[in-house]
């Protein structure tokens, strides 16, 4: 069954049809895996012919490569968007951490999916997320560096200690369900609290 964060990924900017062939892909890759999954399974998903898939995606592999994209660059606009909105690095770090694992929580189809066959992309869709990846991370680091700056964050490292951050976000879709005790919001207060004990702040 979709999460709900993973259906809100494709509002309106796609036809009906390629919607539903994105969705059936999701489903599809994240019950069987990418290789696995055939074109077939993901037009029969989508109550597509497989010849009708072709009209849309020229192949699974552009399917993966959309859903990759476009899952990384909704977490790339929320950790844009928690610098944005503070010029306090503790607030801005808080607030990161509560929505970026908020939304690995909700979204943890997707997450799984766009961690887990990231290799399985295609050399150029590779490079275009990798430079978002990439993106994420400084966003973090940056926020970080200037905490340390302000004598309000304390770590060895600052690359390491973004890392370290957007790891324990990332891996909320490792293991979050639908029955999961808590709810996406209470995790990531939750989180949000670890981390800045992690950092070093004593705001936490």
């Amino acid at each position: 069954m979709t999460d709900q964060a993973t259906a809100d990924l494709w509002p309106g900017e796609r036809t009906e049809a390629a919607r539903r062939l994105l969705l059936a892909a999701v489903e599809s890759f994240a019950r069987r895996g990418y290789h696995a999954t055939t074109t077939r399974d993901i037009a029969t998903g989508a109550g597509m012919s497989p010849a009708a898939l072709y009209i849309h995606y020229p192949s699974k592999a552009a399917l993966l490569s959309e859903i990759s994209r476009t899952g990384h660059r909704a977490t790339l606009d929320l950790v844009e968007g928690a610098e944005a909105a503070s010029g306090e690095p503790v607030e801005q770090m808080r607030r990161l951490v509560e929505e970026f694992t908020a939304w690995h929580a909700r979204g943890h189809t997707v997450g799984r999916i766009v961690n887990n066959e990231l290799h399985a992309l295609p050399e150029d869709a590779f490079a275009e997320v990798a430079e978002l990846r990439i993106r994420i991370e400084d966003t973090v680091r940056r926020i970080i560096e200037k905490g340390v700056a302000r004598g309000e964050f304390e770590v060895p490292d600052s690359r390491t200690a973004a890392r370290a951050v957007t790891s324990l976000g990332i891996d909320v879709a490792r293991w979050y369900t639908d029955r999961s005790t808590e709810s996406p919001e209470e995790l990531g207060r939750r989180y949000g609290v670890l981390v800045l004990r992690m950092l070093g702040s004593a705001a936490a």
